[in-house]
């Protein structure tokens, strides 16, 4: 039978119910967690032995902390996941602004109910994920905002003066309080709220509108960063810095396969009404460009390149495979290699480019990067292949037209006349002859756009493919169109 919960404050009281602190609550929480070998931060991939044993040791000190990262590193996801640290429910006494502590309220609303209710105050349960507030910094964020501001619509039907605490609209900080306080870009918020927010946490008192209110907060404060705002515009107050307790710094994922890997969990990639195969030599050439552009010159890397680049290429890819598959009424969506260039919108706008980038334009640059990313998933599974009888072809005047929208049937077909390209594919494992023909047509793209990237044949932007020397393809050759005729 379940065991109904304290309604009021003297059931809480013969509960045995004994209050702690939020960081005295989360830690024992994760202590259990650890000894019983669970996931603490589940979907949050790459971080197991760097930034996940930091976090660790800091709720095991009870730390307030910040994460340091560039955008797209799981920082507000993994502090959004802490709730999971928290007990499912804690009592409150009914109608606290600021979740009070039945047993020991901090409010003097709070403190009012006691003593005129006694055992008989009403007490209500909040859920974990109720004790968790977000709040995104920017400069126009006010004090009243954090903090609190005088209400003069509770004094005036309170019958209160201003200075007293039953007139104060309390702020997102106090609200949090026994609860995770979340502050997103801490660098962007104003000096003046820095100094409220380490004096409330600290010395546990604050004035508004200049009347002294002391509110004893028990709250974890956690706030997420990018470096280059922090270190180098040092807009972080001194004493601000100085009280929070752990600095740990998030990073991009360190292998291709884990960041395939994050790709793939996070992607839209399972649509109605078709079925989609993403050959995993194109995921991988996907997450190679993210890699390459994260070392690219041209590229702001103090701006960083997101994880959801690669997500959103992804999910472009499989968009523009389904469109195609449902114009040429094929049964199954094959995201290509030149897929890619139809993603470019998604590359250019999770880039941004230094001086000489701008030299180039993000299109061009974006294009490049594709190249080589496809050289680079060829190098890794077939750098010994022999291709000569492939370049041959061009060499001698050969050229191929490769539609956009062709069915996969037309273009393995095309492929076809190029000597020894569906043969290697076969032979080296990218596409063996019982795949289906989408995955043959996306292998054989792969091998095309290598060698484009060595320069030994060349590409049109229409997808025309030709010898080197003439940057394009002369008219002679093997052309289908959209419908694969």
């Amino acid at each position: 039978m379940t065991r109904l919960q304290p309604r009021t404050l003297g059931e809480l009281k013969a509960s045995g119910y004994g209050g702690r602190t939020v960081k005295e609550e989360m830690r024992a929480n994760l202590v259990r967690k650890l000894s019983a070998g669970e996931q603490l931060f589940p979907g949050i991939e790459g971080y197991d032995e760097s930034v996940i044993p930091k976090i660790v040791n800091a709720l095991l000190a009870r730390h307030d902390f910040i994460l340091l990262g560039l955008r797209g590193q799981a920082k507000s996801r993994i502090l959004r996941q802490l709730t999971n640290l928290l007990d499912d429910e804690i009592p409150v006494l009914a109608g606290s602004e600021v979740n009070d502590d039945p047993i020991q309220p901090i409010s003097k609303a709070g403190r009012t109910l006691v003593q005129e209710s006694g055992d008989e105050a009403p007490v209500t349960w909040i859920h974990r994920d109720h004790r968790f507030v977000e709040k995104l910094a920017t400069p126009d964020v006010t004090i009243a905002d954090i903090i609190g501001d005088v209400d003069p619509i509770k004094a005036a039907r309170g019958g209160h003066i201003l200075a007293d605490e039953l007139t104060i609209h309390f702020g997102l900080l106090p609200r949090a309080n026994r609860g995770i306080f979340a502050m997103n870009e801490l660098p962007d918020l104003a000096g003046k709220i820095q100094v409220g927010l380490f004096n409330i946490l600290q010395e546990g008192d604050v004035q508004v509108k200049g009347y002294p209110v002391r509110l004893p907060l028990d709250v974890m404060l956690v706030f997420t960063a990018n470096p280059e705002d922090y270190t180098a515009r040092g807009k972080i107050i001194t004493p601000l810095k100085d009280r929070i307790g752990a600095e740990i710094r998030t990073h991009y994922p360190e292998a291709i396969e884990i960041g395939m890997e994050i790709t793939r969990q996070e992607a839209w990639t399972a649509r109605d009404g078709v079925c989609v195969e993403i050959p995993d030599f194109v995921a991988e050439t996907v997450e190679r460009l993210a890699f390459l552009a994260r070392e690219d010159k041209r590229i702001d890397q103090r701006s960083g390149v997101s994880q959801r680049m690669p997500i959103t290429v992804t999910e472009s890819i499989v968009s523009n495979a389904e469109r195609r598959a449902l114009q040429v009424d094929e049964d199954r969506a094959v995201p290509r290699i030149g897929d890619l260039y139809a993603a470019l919108p998604a590359i250019t706008g999770k880039i941004e480019l230094e001086y000489e980038g701008e030299l180039h334009g993000a299109d061009k640059i974006a294009r490049e990067l594709i190249r080589a990313a496809a050289e680079r998933t060829f190098q890794d599974r077939a750098g010994d292949a022999d291709v000569e009888e492939i370049v041959e072809y061009f060499e001698q005047g050969g050229a191929l037209q490769v539609g956009e929208d062709a069915a996969a049937s037309a273009c393995v077909q095309g492929f076809a006349i190029i000597p020894g390209l569906l043969q290697l594919v076969e032979s080296v494992g990218l596409a063996p002859k019982t795949t289906s023909l989408g995955l043959r047509t996306a292998a054989c793209e792969l091998v095309l756009e290598a060698l484009v990237a060595e320069k030994r044949i060349s590409r049109s932007d229409k997808g025309g493919y030709g010898r080197a020397r003439h940057g394009g393809p002369p008219g002679a050759g093997f052309k289908f169109d959209s419908l694969g005729s």
